[in-house]
C-alpha cells in the first residue's frame, strides 16, 4: 500500500500534536532584529504580546528550498510519496520554494492551496481524509486541485489599525473607521486578501460575515473551521451565537483555531475568520 505523507507551512495555522503523517514547516517571523521558527520558538499567544507591544509591524520570512528537500528526502527514504500543500502563490514565496525543490525527486505533488490560514489548513485536512480513504497521491493531488476553488475564507477584523499599518487602508480611513467602528469583511478571492464590504459595529459585521457564509452555501461533508486572533475568543464566541442556524443540527462541534502571524499580523487582535468548503 502506497505510503503518503502531507506536508505544509505553519501559515497553516495547524498547531501540535500533528497527525503522525503530517509534516509542518515553519515560517521565520522577524520581529525587528529577533527571529523565530513559527510555532517551534514562537506560539501564538506569545506572538500576539509581541505585537501588541510594540510600534513595528512583524515580517515572515518565506521557507527556503532547502528546507524541503530536507523534508523530502527524509519522507523518500521511509518510502513515502510526498504531498506539499502550501501558502497562496500570491501571498508568499513559499510554494515557489517547495517546487523548486521538488524538481530533484519523482514522487512529490505540490499544491499551491492559493490560501492561507484556516482556508489552508481545511484544505490539509481534506487531503489527511482522502489518505484515510484510501486514495492514492496522485488521485488525491488531483482532487485537491479541483476542490480548492471551493475553499472559502473570510474575516472580520475588529480594528482598521493593522490593515493602516501595514499600509492597507489610509490613516484618513483608519480614523474615521474607528470613530465610527467600521469593521470591515475581508475574502481570500484567488489567492489574494480583498475587502467585500463594510459594517458598522460588531453585530452588524457578524449580520454581514453570516450573510456571505450563507451566500456560499457550507458544504458539512467536508472540514471546516472557525478561528480567531489575538489572545481572547470572547469576539469569536459572539459571532457564533450569532450564526447559531448556520451550524446547529450540523455538525457536532464547531472545530476553533487561533490564527497566527501569516494573516493576524495584518488584521491584528480580534478578528474572526471561517473557513469552509461551498457546495457549490
Amino acid at each position: 500500500m502506497e505510503k503518503i505523507r502531507i506536508l505544509t507551512d505553519s501559515g497553516s495555522d495547524i498547531c501540535a500534536p500533528f497527525p503522525e503523517n503530517l509534516t509542518v514547516i515553519p515560517l521565520t517571523i522577524h520581529f525587528g532584529p529577533e527571529e523565530y521558527r513559527d510555532g517551534e520558538t514562537i506560539d501564538h499567544k506569545t506572538f500576539y504580546e509581541k505585537l501588541t507591544s510594540g510600534s513595528a509591524l512583524p515580517t515572515t520570512s518565506l521557507i527556503p528550498p532547502g528546507e524541503f528537500e530536507q523534508a523530502y528526502k527524509k519522507a523518500q527514504d521511509a518510502g513515502e510519496t510526498v504531498i506539499a500543500i502550501v501558502l497562496s502563490s500570491k501571498l508568499s514565496g513559499t510554494y515557489q520554494s517547495a517546487a523548486l525543490a521538488a524538481e530533484g525527486f519523482d514522487h512529490v505533488y505540490v499544491v499551491d492551496s492559493l490560501n492561507a490560514t484556516l482556508g489552508e489548513q481545511i484544505l490539509v485536512k481534506y487531503a489527511l481524509q482522502l489518505v484515510e480513504r484510501g486514495m492514492s497521491a496522485a488521485d488525491i493531488a488531483a482532487e485537491l486541485e479541483r476542490a480548492k476553488s471551493h475553499v472559502n475564507l473570510m474575516g472580520l477584523p475588529d480594528t482598521l489599525e493593522y490593515l493602516h499599518r501595514g499600509g492597507r487602508v489610509s490613516k484618513t480611513v483608519a480614523v474615521l473607521g474607528g470613530a465610527l467602528s467600521i469593521k470591515p469583511v475581508l475574502r481570500l478571492v484567488d489567492g489574494v486578501v480583498v475587502m467585500i464590504g463594510k459594517a458598522r459595529g460588531s453585530k452588524n459585521g457578524n449580520n454581514y460575515l453570516i450573510q456571505e457564509v450563507n451566500k456560499s452555501g457550507v458544504d458539512f461533508s467536508k472540514p471546516l473551521c472557525l478561528g480567531y486572533t489575538g489572545l481572547s475568543d470572547e469576539l469569536l464566541q459572539r459571532y457564533i451565537a450569532d450564526s447559531r442556524q448556520l451550524w446547529e443540527g450540523k455538525v457536532d462541534t464547531l472545530p476553533i483555531s487561533t490564527v497566527g502571524a501569516t494573516i493576524g499580523t495584518h488584521v491584528g487582535p480580534g478578528a474572526i475568520v471561517v473557513a469552509f468548503f461551498d457546495n457549490q
